[in-house]
């Protein structure tokens, strides 16, 4: 990662308020997310409570902003500690995400704070390229990733587009109950 991408991605949010998951079939979960001003005092305001509540959550990785039921395209990631990643850009949250390339599809299991008792087998691109606006500087970026992080980047800005992983399974046979371990 270059030096430019990791400054334009530290973050500097105020403390934020841990927030209850919304779960699937909520309806704001299927709706697409609007677009929002990335300097708004709210939509900071907002980034930092998608970190305190994804922090929160035992092995989450990620929160849209639709999950705390808020219909705003906001997002916050951090697959630092994931075994499956590769590239990894630590915690950021984007606003306005757009995908702009996306190749190498593959197929690998998801799991989803908004559908607590199942996961999925769901294809999607290995290499990504996202472009988004870091909240509070409102400094543009574009992060080019792979492997898991470009995973989880999918899902978010599935979510912010009102998709759940459940509607990018090939079918019945791609969903599973939750393993839980003790």
């Amino acid at each position: 990662m270059s030096d430019d991408v990791r400054a334009a991605l530290a973050l500097n949010l105020p403390a934020g308020q841990i927030r209850s998951a919304v779960h699937a079939p909520d309806p704001v979960l299927s709706r697409r997310c609007a677009e929002v001003d990335p300097c708004d005092p709210e939509t900071i305001a907002l980034a930092a409570d998608l970190v305190a509540t994804m922090q929160a959550a035992p092995g989450c990785v990620g929160l849209a902003a639709n999950q705390i039921g808020v219909g705003l395209r906001v997002f916050s990631l951090d697959v630092s500690d994931h075994p499956k990643s590769k590239t990894v850009h630590g915690l950021f949250v984007l606003v306005n995400p757009v995908i702009e390339q996306a190749s190498r599809n593959e197929k690998a299991r998801e799991g989803c704070l908004s559908v607590p008792d199942f996961t999925g087998d769901v294809k999607r691109a290995t290499r990504l390229v996202v472009r988004g606006t870091v909240p509070g500087s409102g400094r543009e970026v574009v992060i080019t990733t792979d492997a898991f992080e470009a995973r989880a980047i999918q899902h978010e800005v599935d979510h912010l587009d009102g998709f759940l992983f459940l509607d990018r399974v090939a079918g019945a046979h791609a969903i599973h109950a939750r393993q839980t371990y003790l």
